[in-house]
């Protein structure tokens, strides 16, 4: 099994004001991610506004991506959806493109039992031949994954990592506990990542690592080397970008900082709202003062 580790920043999706995708734009921001280090790519996470996008705009983002990527990194491609079956199709046409990887995210309009989670997550993974990062985030998603559902997921031979933004790192340790070597555990922006990788995380996949690369790679290279003073002074330097956005749309805030960066990625996708002047220079600030 490939084995994904680092920081895989989640992709925002430029999104021209008549839904064409921006994929010259996306294309140099992928290229400029490789070059400052960054170990994988994940276009459609949830900085990528995958609830925004409709399955032709998805496919155009995963292939810009991977013809970007151009194999230097990997790829892991964001599949979701309400329906099984569109989850799956979804899966199996991003693994035709080159995708290296699926990262699986449930959304649910009605409640569903554990039963139903844990089929939702094992039908797109036995859909596919490439690993599965499944994902969990609590305060977006009604129906969680819980300990019971994630140990048993963790025992599909391509279920191998989690991506959890739960913001309780407590449950992380629990996850880790009890799956063992059986899945890998990735930090969201909403962890402290280099907390996650003191308890044994293997990384991190988050919207702030596009605007933040270079520095996220040297937190991760700190973490890994286990020089954790310095890694805690780099993070309590960069933490301050997690405080700002905390108070704003997450992909209002990544699109505004590559924007600051000179990425033409557009707005926010509708009804989602752009920053205003007084926030944008919130977010300016922060990177200044990050460098």
């Amino acid at each position: 099994m490939t084995d994904f580790h680092g920081v895989f920043p989640y992709l925002v999706s430029p999104v021209d004001p008549d839904g064409k995708i921006r994929t010259g734009v996306l294309a140099k921001l992928c290229d400029d991610l490789i070059t400052s280090g960054v170990h994988g790519l994940t276009p459609l996470g949830s900085t990528g506004e995958f609830a925004y996008l409709d399955n032709a705009q998805r496919t155009v983002v995963v292939q810009t991506t991977i013809e970007a990527a151009r194999g230097r990194v990997p790829v892991v491609a964001g599949v979701v959806s309400t329906s099984t079956a569109d989850a799956v199709a979804q899966a199996k046409s991003y693994q035709k493109l080159g995708a290296d990887g699926i990262l699986a995210i449930l959304e649910a309009y009605f409640p569903l039992a554990d039963a139903q989670i844990e089929s939702y997550f094992r039908a797109i993974a036995d859909a596919v031949d490439i690993p599965v990062v499944i994902y969990t985030n609590p305060q977006f998603q009604r129906s969680d994954l819980t300990l019971d559902v994630i140990a048993r997921l963790a025992t599909h031979p391509r279920i191998g990592y989690i991506k959890d933004a739960s913001t309780n790192t407590g449950r992380l340790l629990s996850i880790m506990n009890r799956c063992g070597d059986g899945i890998k555990v990735f930090s969201a922006s909403a962890h402290i990542p280099v907390a996650v990788m003191l308890i044994g995380g293997v990384g991190w996949m988050a919207g702030p690592a596009c605007i933040i690369p270079r520095q996220s790679v040297e937190l991760y290279n700190l973490g890994k080397a286990k020089r954790w003073d310095e890694a805690m002074a780099l993070q309590r330097r960069l933490w301050r970008i997690n405080e700002a956005f905390a108070r704003y749309n997450l992909a209002a805030c990544i699109k505004a900082g590559l924007a600051i960066q000179g990425y033409d990625v557009g707005d926010p996708i509708p009804p989602q709202a752009a920053l205003t002047a007084d926030q944008r220079e919130v977010v300016a600030a922060v990177l200044r003062d990050i460098g």
